[in-house]
Protein backbone atom coordinates (compact mmCIF):
# COMPACT_ATOMS: atom_id res chain seq x y z
CA UNK A 1 0.00 0.00 0.00
CA UNK A 2 0.99 3.46 -0.62
CA UNK A 3 -0.03 6.75 0.85
CA UNK A 4 -1.57 9.61 -0.79
CA UNK A 5 -2.76 12.77 0.97
CA UNK A 6 -2.39 10.88 3.91
CA UNK A 7 -4.82 8.05 2.97
CA UNK A 8 -3.36 4.52 1.91
CA UNK A 9 -4.08 4.07 -1.78
CA UNK A 10 -4.41 0.16 -1.96
CA UNK A 11 -5.63 0.29 -5.70
CA UNK A 12 -5.28 2.03 -8.76
CA UNK A 13 -8.24 3.02 -11.47
CA UNK A 14 -7.47 3.46 -14.96
CA UNK A 15 -9.14 4.21 -18.41
CA UNK A 16 -8.97 2.39 -21.17
CA UNK A 17 -9.39 3.76 -24.58
CA UNK A 18 -7.02 7.38 -24.81
CA UNK A 19 -5.14 6.37 -21.43
CA UNK A 20 -3.81 2.78 -22.49
CA UNK A 21 -4.61 2.75 -26.02
CA UNK A 22 -4.51 5.30 -28.37
CA UNK A 23 -6.84 6.49 -30.66
CA UNK A 24 -5.44 5.54 -33.64
CA UNK A 25 -4.12 2.28 -35.72
CA UNK A 26 -4.77 1.04 -39.35
CA UNK A 27 -8.68 -0.37 -38.80
CA UNK A 28 -9.34 3.03 -37.19
CA UNK A 29 -7.59 4.75 -40.14
CA UNK A 30 -9.58 2.32 -42.61
CA UNK A 31 -12.65 3.30 -40.31
CA UNK A 32 -12.40 6.60 -40.92
CA UNK A 33 -11.40 6.16 -44.85
CA UNK A 34 -14.30 4.26 -45.45
CA UNK A 35 -16.99 5.85 -44.38
CA UNK A 36 -15.95 9.24 -45.37
CA UNK A 37 -14.81 8.32 -48.71
CA UNK A 38 -18.50 6.09 -49.08
CA UNK A 39 -20.48 8.94 -47.58
CA UNK A 40 -21.70 12.43 -48.25
CA UNK A 41 -19.24 13.76 -45.31
CA UNK A 42 -16.96 15.91 -46.84
CA UNK A 43 -13.32 15.34 -45.15
CA UNK A 44 -11.88 13.08 -42.47
CA UNK A 45 -11.61 15.30 -40.01
CA UNK A 46 -15.55 15.98 -40.25
CA UNK A 47 -16.14 12.52 -40.55
CA UNK A 48 -14.56 12.08 -37.09
CA UNK A 49 -16.08 14.99 -35.33
CA UNK A 50 -19.27 13.61 -36.80
CA UNK A 51 -18.98 9.93 -35.37
CA UNK A 52 -17.04 10.98 -31.70
CA UNK A 53 -20.22 13.47 -31.71
CA UNK A 54 -22.56 11.26 -31.82
CA UNK A 55 -20.98 8.53 -29.81
CA UNK A 56 -20.79 10.40 -26.57
CA UNK A 57 -24.33 11.53 -27.06
CA UNK A 58 -25.84 7.95 -27.31
CA UNK A 59 -23.58 7.11 -24.57
CA UNK A 60 -25.10 9.56 -22.54
CA UNK A 61 -28.60 8.47 -23.14
CA UNK A 62 -27.75 5.11 -22.73
CA UNK A 63 -28.64 4.32 -19.28
CA UNK A 64 -30.43 1.85 -17.04
CA UNK A 65 -33.71 0.32 -19.34
CA UNK A 66 -32.72 2.26 -22.14
CA UNK A 67 -28.59 0.98 -22.00
CA UNK A 68 -27.18 0.09 -25.26
CA UNK A 69 -23.73 -1.72 -25.57
CA UNK A 70 -20.69 -0.15 -27.36
CA UNK A 71 -21.64 -2.84 -30.36
CA UNK A 72 -25.18 -1.75 -30.16
CA UNK A 73 -24.14 1.95 -30.31
CA UNK A 74 -21.95 0.81 -33.53
CA UNK A 75 -25.02 -0.71 -35.11
CA UNK A 76 -27.34 2.24 -34.74
CA UNK A 77 -25.00 5.17 -35.91
CA UNK A 78 -23.84 3.44 -38.94
CA UNK A 79 -27.73 2.72 -39.75
CA UNK A 80 -27.88 6.77 -39.16
CA UNK A 81 -24.71 7.28 -41.33
CA UNK A 82 -26.20 5.37 -43.79
CA UNK A 83 -29.57 8.04 -43.67
CA UNK A 84 -28.31 11.05 -42.89
CA UNK A 85 -25.07 11.13 -44.54
CA UNK A 86 -25.99 8.24 -47.51
CA UNK A 87 -23.19 6.06 -46.27
CA UNK A 88 -22.95 3.21 -48.85
CA UNK A 89 -20.74 -0.05 -47.12
CA UNK A 90 -20.61 -3.22 -45.79
CA UNK A 91 -21.75 -2.29 -42.16
CA UNK A 92 -20.77 -5.95 -40.62
CA UNK A 93 -17.63 -5.54 -41.77
CA UNK A 94 -17.17 -1.47 -40.90
CA UNK A 95 -18.56 -3.22 -37.61
CA UNK A 96 -15.33 -5.76 -37.21
CA UNK A 97 -13.15 -2.99 -37.87
CA UNK A 98 -14.13 -0.98 -35.07
CA UNK A 99 -13.98 -4.69 -32.79
CA UNK A 100 -10.71 -4.73 -34.03
CA UNK A 101 -9.48 -1.38 -33.10
CA UNK A 102 -10.80 -2.07 -29.59
CA UNK A 103 -8.52 -5.05 -29.30
CA UNK A 104 -5.43 -4.05 -31.34
CA UNK A 105 -5.26 0.21 -31.48
CA UNK A 106 -1.80 0.58 -30.22
CA UNK A 107 -1.37 1.04 -26.40
CA UNK A 108 1.07 4.29 -25.41
CA UNK A 109 4.93 4.30 -24.91
CA UNK A 110 4.22 4.90 -21.28
CA UNK A 111 1.77 2.37 -20.42
CA UNK A 112 3.90 -0.88 -20.10
CA UNK A 113 6.78 0.10 -17.61
CA UNK A 114 3.73 2.04 -15.47
CA UNK A 115 2.20 -1.94 -15.22
CA UNK A 116 5.66 -2.98 -14.46
CA UNK A 117 6.80 -0.66 -12.07
CA UNK A 118 3.04 -0.49 -9.91
CA UNK A 119 3.01 -2.33 -7.03
CA UNK A 120 -0.63 -1.79 -6.34
CA UNK A 121 -3.10 -3.55 -8.26
CA UNK A 122 -4.67 -1.78 -11.65
CA UNK A 123 -8.20 -1.92 -12.31
CA UNK A 124 -9.34 -0.97 -15.82
CA UNK A 125 -12.73 1.35 -15.75
CA UNK A 126 -14.00 1.22 -19.48
CA UNK A 127 -16.85 2.09 -21.51
CA UNK A 128 -15.95 -1.53 -24.07
CA UNK A 129 -17.04 -4.96 -23.64
CA UNK A 130 -14.74 -6.74 -21.04
CA UNK A 131 -14.05 -9.63 -24.15
CA UNK A 132 -12.09 -6.59 -26.62
CA UNK A 133 -9.73 -5.22 -23.55
CA UNK A 134 -8.62 -8.75 -22.08
CA UNK A 135 -7.69 -9.50 -25.59
CA UNK A 136 -5.74 -6.19 -25.87
CA UNK A 137 -3.97 -6.58 -22.46
CA UNK A 138 -3.51 -10.46 -23.36
CA UNK A 139 -1.60 -8.95 -26.79
CA UNK A 140 0.14 -6.48 -25.19
CA UNK A 141 1.53 -8.65 -21.93
CA UNK A 142 -0.14 -6.95 -19.55
CA UNK A 143 -1.74 -7.99 -16.36
CA UNK A 144 -4.85 -6.21 -14.35
CA UNK A 145 -6.35 -7.30 -11.57
CA UNK A 146 -9.87 -6.53 -12.85
CA UNK A 147 -11.55 -5.25 -15.69
CA UNK A 148 -14.96 -3.57 -15.05
CA UNK A 149 -17.23 -2.52 -17.93
CA UNK A 150 -20.38 -0.31 -18.20
CA UNK A 151 -21.98 -3.28 -19.15
CA UNK A 152 -21.81 -4.56 -16.06
CA UNK A 153 -23.89 -1.65 -14.20
CA UNK A 154 -25.94 -0.46 -18.03
CA UNK A 155 -24.53 2.65 -17.25
CA UNK A 156 -21.14 4.69 -19.07
CA UNK A 157 -18.88 6.89 -17.50
CA UNK A 158 -19.13 9.74 -16.30
CA UNK A 159 -22.24 7.87 -14.39
CA UNK A 160 -21.25 7.10 -10.42
CA UNK A 161 -22.79 3.47 -10.91
CA UNK A 162 -19.39 2.64 -12.96
CA UNK A 163 -16.95 3.49 -10.65
CA UNK A 164 -19.11 2.05 -7.15
CA UNK A 165 -19.05 -0.93 -8.92
CA UNK A 166 -15.26 -0.92 -9.14
CA UNK A 167 -14.98 0.05 -5.49
CA UNK A 168 -17.15 -3.14 -5.00
CA UNK A 169 -15.00 -5.45 -6.81
CA UNK A 170 -11.88 -3.77 -5.75
CA UNK A 171 -12.87 -4.49 -2.58
CA UNK A 172 -11.49 -0.39 -1.85
CA UNK A 173 -12.99 2.30 -0.29
CA UNK A 174 -13.37 5.71 -2.41
CA UNK A 175 -10.33 7.08 -0.51
CA UNK A 176 -7.79 4.14 -0.88
CA UNK A 177 -7.86 4.72 -4.85
CA UNK A 178 -6.81 6.85 -7.55
CA UNK A 179 -8.36 6.97 -10.88
CA UNK A 180 -6.36 7.96 -14.04
CA UNK A 181 -8.00 9.03 -17.25
CA UNK A 182 -7.23 11.08 -20.26
CA UNK A 183 -11.10 12.92 -20.39
CA UNK A 184 -12.14 15.75 -17.54
CA UNK A 185 -15.98 14.65 -18.15
CA UNK A 186 -16.04 10.66 -18.11
CA UNK A 187 -12.55 10.28 -15.91
CA UNK A 188 -12.25 13.27 -13.75
CA UNK A 189 -15.81 14.40 -13.05
CA UNK A 190 -17.29 10.35 -12.92
CA UNK A 191 -14.35 9.50 -9.96
CA UNK A 192 -15.06 12.52 -8.33
CA UNK A 193 -18.40 11.90 -8.63
CA UNK A 194 -17.70 8.77 -6.45
CA UNK A 195 -15.58 10.33 -4.14
CA UNK A 196 -12.58 9.02 -6.19
CA UNK A 197 -9.41 11.01 -6.40
CA UNK A 198 -8.88 11.86 -10.04
CA UNK A 199 -5.77 12.53 -12.16
CA UNK A 200 -5.99 13.74 -15.39
CA UNK A 201 -3.11 12.59 -17.84
CA UNK A 202 -2.29 15.15 -20.44
CA UNK A 203 -0.01 14.09 -22.83
CA UNK A 204 0.18 16.49 -24.78
CA UNK A 205 0.22 19.05 -21.79
CA UNK A 206 -3.17 21.05 -22.83
CA UNK A 207 -4.57 21.59 -19.85
CA UNK A 208 -4.36 24.63 -17.82
CA UNK A 209 -6.26 23.86 -14.27
CA UNK A 210 -5.73 23.84 -10.66
CA UNK A 211 -8.64 21.99 -9.74
CA UNK A 212 -7.56 18.67 -9.79
CA UNK A 213 -3.97 16.53 -10.16
CA UNK A 214 -2.57 16.81 -13.94
CA UNK A 215 -0.09 14.22 -15.25
CA UNK A 216 1.97 14.17 -19.00
CA UNK A 217 3.16 10.46 -18.77
CA UNK A 218 1.71 7.53 -16.38
CA UNK A 219 5.08 7.45 -14.53
CA UNK A 220 4.26 10.91 -12.89
CA UNK A 221 1.31 9.10 -11.31
CA UNK A 222 3.87 7.60 -8.18
CA UNK A 223 4.29 10.77 -7.29
CA UNK A 224 0.72 11.54 -5.87
CA UNK A 225 1.71 7.89 -4.04
CA UNK A 226 4.81 8.76 -2.37
CA UNK A 227 6.97 6.14 -3.92
CA UNK A 228 8.77 8.02 -6.13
Amino acid sequence: MLRNGGNMVKAIFMDYTGTIIQEKGADLEMIVSRIWKNSRLETAKETVRYWWNLIKMMEEKSYGDAFLTEDEIVDRLLERLGREKGLVDDFAELHKLFQRFWMYAPIFDDVKEFFEKCSLPIYVITNNGVCYVQECLEQNGLEAAGIISGEMVRAYKPHKEVFDHALKISGCAAREVIHIGDSVVSDVNGASAAGITPVLIDRKAEVQCTDYKVIHRLMEAFKYLECI
